[in-house]
C-alpha cells in the first residue's frame, strides 16, 4: 500500500496542493479549508514528511529559544510570545537551557552549526567577547533578546531596566516611603547590572541614599529569601543589634520576582507585615507577581513584547540576511498591587 501523499489529501479535501501545504505549515488559512485539509489526513493517515521538507527547501522549519532557566516565569511567559509568532509562519520552537555560565551560552551558538534549526533567539544572562564572536560568526541567523553592545552588529531586543527602576523608586516616595532597601541578583550579569545602575540613578536624582543594598547569589526564590535575611540581619547589626520593626526598611525593591517573593517570605517569617510595616516591589511582573500573597507590585519590562519582537526579527532575518541589523528598546510600565499601600 502506497504512502498517502498532499496531492492525495489534496484530492480528498477537495482542494489544492498549495492550500493544504498553508494549512500543514500553520500559515493562515480559512476554518472551512482548515477542516477540510484536517478530516483529509486523519482519514488517509497521512504523516508530514519533515526531512523531505527540509531538503527541498534547505530548511528545518525548526527555531531555537535559549534561556537562562526555563523554570523562571519570565522565560515561560517569553517563550509563549515568541513561540506564537514562529508557529504561525509555519515553524516549531525548540526551548533550550542554557544555565548561568557563558561558556554554555557560546557552546549553544556554536552548535548551531549542526543544522537542527534555521535561527536562534538567545537571551544570555552573561555576554563576554566570545559570545559576540560566536553569535558574529553563526551559521544561522541570531537575534539577542537582551542587551549586547551596539558595535556587534545584530539584531536586539531588549527591556528598559533603569527606567524601571525609576518607576519603581517614584512609586514609593509617593507612598511616603524613605528607607528604601535593595536587593540585586548576581551584578555581573545583564540584568543585573543594568538594574543596579538604574537603582542607583533613580536614588540620587531623589536625593537619597539606600538603606541597605545586597547582592543575591542568584535569580531565584531561593536566593531570595537567604539575601532578606542577610539585608535584615545587617540592619539589625547596625542598629544595636534589634530585631523586627525599627531595624526593618520601610521599602525593598527586589530586581525580579522571585527575590521578591523569596524576601516576603523572610519578612513573613519575622513577623514583619507587607505592605504595613515593609513594601515590597519586583521586576518583571511575571505570573507569580499575581499569584504570591499579598498580591506583587512589580516592574513590567514586557517579557511578552520583547518575545514576540524578538521573533519578528528573526523571520525577517531569515527571509533577508542584508538587513541592517535593528536594536529595539521596550518600554517598562509599573502593575502596582497590594504588596505597596
Amino acid at each position: 500500500m502506497s504512502r498517502p501523499t498532499v496531492a492525495g489529501v489534496a484530492r480528498a479535501a477537495g482542494v489544492s496542493v498549495a492550500s493544504v501545504s498553508r494549512v500543514l505549515n500553520g500559515l493562515p488559512a480559512t476554518e472551512e479549508m482548515v477542516e477540510r485539509v484536517q478530516r483529509a489526513v486523519q482519514e488517509l493517515g497521512y504523516v508530514p514528511d519533515s526531512r523531505a521538507r527540509s531538503l527541498k527547501v534547505g530548511r528545518t522549519f525548526q527555531l531555537t529559544l535559549a534561556v537562562a532557566d526555563v523554570g523562571n516565569p519570565v522565560y515561560v511567559t517569553m517563550m509563549r510570545a515568541v513561540e506564537e509568532v514562529v508557529s504561525a509562519a509555519g515553524y516549531r520552537l525548540v526551548v533550550t537551557t542554557t544555565g548561568p555560565d557563558v561558556v554554555d551560552e557560546v557552546a549553544l551558538v556554536r552548535g548551531m552549526a549542526r543544522g537542527y534549526a534555521d535561527g536562534l533567539v538567545i537571551s544570555p544572562l552573561r555576554v563576554d567577547d566570545d559570545l559576540i564572536k560566536s553569535i558574529r560568526e553563526c551559521e544561522v541567523p541570531v537575534v539577542v533578546a537582551g542587551n549586547v553592545p551596539a558595535s556587534a552588529g545584530v539584531d536586539t531586543v531588549r527591556a528598559n531596566s533603569p527606567k524601571g527602576m525609576r518607576l519603581a523608586v517614584e512609586h514609593l516616595l509617593a507612598k511616603g516611603r524613605r528607607r528604601i532597601a535593595f536587593v540585586n541578583g548576581p551584578v555581573d550579569t545583564v540584568p543585573g547590572a543594568a538594574r543596579a545602575k538604574g537603582f542607583a540613578d533613580a536614588m540620587k536624582a531623589n536625593k537619597l541614599k539606600p538603606v541597605a543594598a545586597v547582592e543575591a547569589v542568584d535569580f531565584t526564590f531561593a536566593a531570595g529569601r537567604e539575601a532578606g535575611r542577610e539585608l535584615l540581619d545587617t540592619l539589625a547589626g547596625g542598629n544595636g543589634g534589634a530585631t523586627g520593626k525599627s531595624a526593618a526598611p520601610d521599602a525593598v525593591i527586589a530586581a525580579n520576582d522571585l527575590l521578591a517573593v523569596g524576601i516576603m517570605h523572610e519578612l513573613a517569617a519575622r513577623d514583619l507585615a507587607v505592605p504595613a510595616d515593609v513594601a515590597v516591589i519586583g521586576m518583571d511582573d511575571s505570573e507569580l507577581a499575581e499569584q504570591s500573597f499579598p498580591p506583587l507590585t512589580s516592574v513590567n519590562l514586557g517579557s511578552a513584547e520583547r518575545g514576540r519582537r524578538a521573533a519578528e526579527l528573526l523571520l525577517a532575518r531569515i527571509e533577508d540576511s542584508t538587513r541592517t541589523p535593528r536594536r529595539i528598546v521596550v518600554q517598562p510600565t509599573l502593575s502596582v498591587r497590594r504588596s505597596t499601600p
